[in-house]
Order: structure tokens, then C-alpha cells, then sequence
């Protein structure tokens, strides 16, 4: 196995989706160092997930650079939506559907 040099440059690993501790992990790992700036607690959180990350994967950063990761959406980024699906008002009348138009008259009444 081919150990490769150290070269001043390196590669921004994607950490989006990655859990806090596998975030910190994969950083390390590749050289650079991460920063929270929406958790001051940042080393103790470990099961958020990163949602947005800077730079973006795969820049050329010089090593030992900070990539700065998020953990919450930011404003009209896409925070809702697809969550909790909650009883919106005012509900749908009960009964199931029902006709738009006039219900239609016996044609023959005029026969019988």
C-alpha cells in the first residue's frame, strides 16, 4: 500500500448527512478542522446531523483549514413541509365526497 505524501492542499470531505461525531471523525481524518457556529457545545453534540456545510465538498482547502458545518436549516432553506402531518382547520365537512352538480332528475317522470 502507497502511503501519499503530505501536500499543503487538501480535499473538503462531504459531511452533509453525517452525523456530529462521524463529521468530526471524517474531518479529522482528511485534515481539516470543523466549527458550529449554531452550537456552542459542539464538541459534546454527537446524533445531529449536518444539514449545510462551508466550503462546499470537494474544494482545495489548504490543510488544517475550518470548514464550517450547520446542524439547523437556516431561513428559507426548507424547514418545514415534509414534517408532522397535524389536522389543518377547517376540516372537511363529513360525509364524503359529494356531488358539485344538482343531483340529475328522472328523465321519464313526464312518461309515468
Amino acid at each position: 500500500m502507497r502511503i501519499p505524501r503530505k501536500t499543503p492542499e487538501v480535499r473538503v470531505p462531504r459531511l452533509v448527512g453525517l452525523m456530529a461525531v462521524d463529521a468530526r471523525e471524517t474531518a479529522e481524518a482528511r485534515g481539516v478542522l470543523l466549527a458550529a457556529p449554531d452550537r456552542p457545545d459542539f464538541d459534546l453534540t454527537v446524533v445531529d446531523y449536518v444539514v449545510r456545510q462551508y466550503p462546499p465538498p470537494g474544494a482545495e482547502v489548504p490543510r488544517g483549514a475550518v470548514v464550517t458545518v450547520w446542524f439547523d436549516l437556516g431561513e428559507g432553506e426548507g424547514g418545514g413541509g415534509a414534517g408532522v402531518r397535524e389536522p389543518r382547520l377547517p376540516q372537511p365537512p363529513s360525509g364524503g365526497l359529494q356531488r358539485e352538480l344538482d343531483p340529475p332528475h328522472d328523465p321519464f317522470a313526464l312518461l309515468r
